[in-house]
């Protein structure tokens, strides 16, 4: 009789969709259940997740990556004991600083005036290691990601992100088995945010990936699969 799979609830990034997770969904699809969250239709982090939580497993491993991750945060604050499992990839546990605020507020601006496109061709040089700029597949399947997005959805993610409270308080009460993983070039949630976190939470485990920026999942999708694999299996 095989083993009953895990159920693995997987909260995409910032103008990010189901594409920011695929290889990892196929790659773990023996031993996991996955699902993909939708955190597009509320402007908040509680409302986010509440929508979230009514349309999830009961106990569920949960994978955020970069927004993703601070939506996993509200996730551990509203129902820890439904998480069975936990990986925050290329995030951190910190609110946000005022100056990062202004820059989303332009951002938003851009995106109004001249699309969601080139909204996130200008942040593409801190979305991805500057050797991948280059890489035509990468960068079309990252833009399609924020066209499929939209601006009104943007505005609505930045706002819950701009919202979100201070999460280190958390850290100390994880309890389950904790990946932390970070491309080592990562630009936007630098590797010290990483070990901040890994260093706060009990057992956890810290990945640092070479040669990667923030995007690990689509950029070193081999990497990101064998650690999220060893995390599921451990």
């Amino acid at each position: 009789m095989a083993a009953k799979k895990i159920d693995l609830l997987f909260v995409p990034g910032l103008l990010c969709t189901r594409a920011l997770w695929e290889s990892q969904i196929a790659a773990l699809a023996d031993i996991a259940d996955a699902t993909v969250a939708d955190h597009t239709r509320h402007d908040s982090m509680p409302a986010i997740v509440r929508a979230i939580l009514a349309a999830a497993p009961e106990r569920f491993a949960l994978a955020g990556l970069s927004m993703g991750g601070y939506i996993a945060w509200e996730i551990v604050r509203q129902a820890a004991g439904r998480v069975t499992h936990l990986a925050l990839l290329d995030t951190g546990a910190r609110a946000d600083a005022p100056e990062r605020a202004e820059v989303r507020r332009q951002l938003i601006e851009l995106a109004e005036r001249e699309g969601i496109a080139k909204a996130q061709q200008q942040l593409m040089p801190v979305l991805v290691h500057p050797s991948r700029l280059a890489d035509k597949a990468l960068i079309e399947t990252v833009v399609q990601m924020a066209v499929d997005t939209g601006v009104e959805a943007f505005e609505r993610q930045q706002a819950a992100i701009v919202g979100r409270p201070d999460n280190r308080p958390l850290l100390a009460g994880i309890r389950c088995p904790t990946l932390v993983l970070v491309g080592r070039q990562d630009a936007l949630t630098p590797v010290e945010l990483s070990q901040e976190m890994a260093a706060g939470i009990p057992g956890a485990k810290l990945e640092i990936v070479p040669e990667c920026g923030h995007l690990s999942t689509l950029e070193r999708p081999g990497t990101v699969n064998r650690a999220m694999r060893e995390w599921l299996s451990g």
